[in-house]
């Protein structure tokens, strides 16, 4: 009855966001009221529920996300977008532009959470769009992809990290498996896949759609890519000396504190605030009215996120990922392979990758532990890979970006979540192929 209701909940979903057209917002709240019914939630513990899965995924969304929209909003408006820009161009080529975006997505979504490497990269993505003329989507699959692959595959994301001492495998081997068996992936899933994808038209959000500057007038190159880069610098510098410092008491807190996204995020919008804006002759009142839109387009995308958090608790309080995990665990199949599916089966019916990851590892974990024949370092890949497939309405992920790039649904799922599904899917089939080798 529970794995039903969540088919029923998905269904539900699917028909007042497609069929129906009713806000998003709203369907997620009808779909987690209506889960929590089917699920046998008490009706007063329901939106107990609701608000601790808003509360929970906006909590650590939501400041850097309104971050991210001003940084981007202020890279466009200076300039310093169509600076980068037509540099990548100038040294890739028109030709080679969606390769170049590809590499962007990966050595930025290294250090970066996928939701902060989101928002700060698409602003680029509408400005190689808008001064190219070639389709939004086009370029940005690529990226994404790219960012998926380091989101699934690679430490010091929250799942392949946290997996790796679960399993007790070897975070640095884990990292060049996951560069092996990610890097085709995201290679076909991104440049190659998105040729396919020239026909999908879009009209990003206007707070991303820069008027063109005089060539003159743009911020050089040299301070256009810093500022861009400076949130990727201090999370990569966080991220190599908190290793360094992790048993020293007294610097410890300082590289944790300037290390995280949101102190990260809010240091580079101040910089970029003062070399960006004031001390290139613009009125501070101009740069916050700036930022004022651009959170009024973000409204919409928070919310979502938002709904999406309601419909996820929902599932969890109801402890339904546990029942569908258990009827998998006893399936006769290869472990990887197993762990793959269980966090595919976890990663429809929830949306979170990070959650399903989670899941998945906990059921497998005992097996891994136990059987000296598998590789628990290919077994966090399989499981990042299973946790990536087939994004669709309960990911917040699928959310933000039919958002961001305006899309329909159906173009939504013709492009983000069959991307996504071939990310884990060439993800599962490299594993697969390293575990005949390693």
């Amino acid at each position: 009855m529970s794995i039903l209701s969540v088919v029923i909940c998905i269904a539900l979903l699917v028909l007042l966001t497609a069929r129906w057209n009713v806000n998003p917002f709203l369907a997620f709240l009808i779909t987690a009221i209506t889960g929590g019914i089917l699920l046998g939630i008490p009706l007063n513990k329901i939106p107990d529920s609701i608000e601790k899965g808003m509360g929970g995924i906006l909590g650590s969304l939501a400041a850097i996300i309104c971050l991210g929209a001003m940084f981007g909003k202020l890279i466009a408006d200076s300039g310093a977008a169509q600076k980068i820009t037509s540099v990548l161009i100038n040294f890739c080529g028109e030709k080679y532009i969606t390769w170049a975006l590809m590499l962007a997505g990966l050595f930025v979504g290294i250090p970066l959470f996928y939701n902060v490497g989101f928002v700060l990269l698409v602003p680029l993505v509408f400005s190689v769009a808008y001064q190219t003329k070639l389709p939004a989507v086009y370029l940005g699959i690529p990226l994404l992809a790219a960012l998926s692959v380091t989101h699934g595959f690679l430490p010091p994301h929250p799942a392949p990290t946290a997996l790796v001492p679960q399993f007790k495998a070897d975070m640095g081997l884990t990292l060049i498996y996951g560069f092996i068996v990610g890097l085709p992936a995201m290679m076909i899933a991104g440049p190659i896949f998105s040729r396919f994808l020239k026909h999908v038209h879009s009209e990003p959000l206007a707070t991303f759609t820069p008027e063109l500057i005089a060539v003159d007038a743009l911020p050089s190159a040299s301070k256009s890519f810093f500022i861009a880069l400076l949130p990727v610098i201090m999370l990569s510098a966080a991220s190599l000396l908190a290793p360094l410092f992790a048993s020293n008491a007294l610097l410890k807190p300082y590289v944790d504190f300037f290390g995280n996204p949101l102190i990260v995020m809010l240091i580079a919008l101040m910089v970029a605030s003062y070399s960006l804006g004031t001390a290139c002759g613009k009125p501070l009142v101009n740069i916050m009215q700036s930022y004022t839109q651009a959170l009024k387009d973000i409204s919409i995308i928070l919310l979502i996120i938002a709904g999406a958090g309601a419909l996820k608790q929902i599932f969890v309080d109801s402890g339904v990922s546990d029942d569908i995990a258990a009827s998998l665990k006893n399936i006769p199949a290869n472990p990887l392979l197993l762990g793959w599916l269980i966090a595919l089966i976890i990663r429809v019916s929830l949306g979170s990758a990070t959650v399903a990851g989670l899941t998945a590892a906990g059921i497998m974990a005992p097996l891994v532990l136990s059987s000296p024949t598998i590789n628990p370092n290919l077994m966090v890949l399989a499981i990042g890979a299973g946790s990536l497939m087939c994004s669709h309405v309960n990911d917040s992920g699928f959310w933000m970006y039919k958002e961001y790039f305006n899309l329909t649904l159906k173009q939504t799922f013709a492009s983000w979540s069959v991307m996504e599904t071939i990310v884990g899917s060439l993800g599962l089939m490299g594993v697969l192929l390293l575990d005949t080798v390693v």
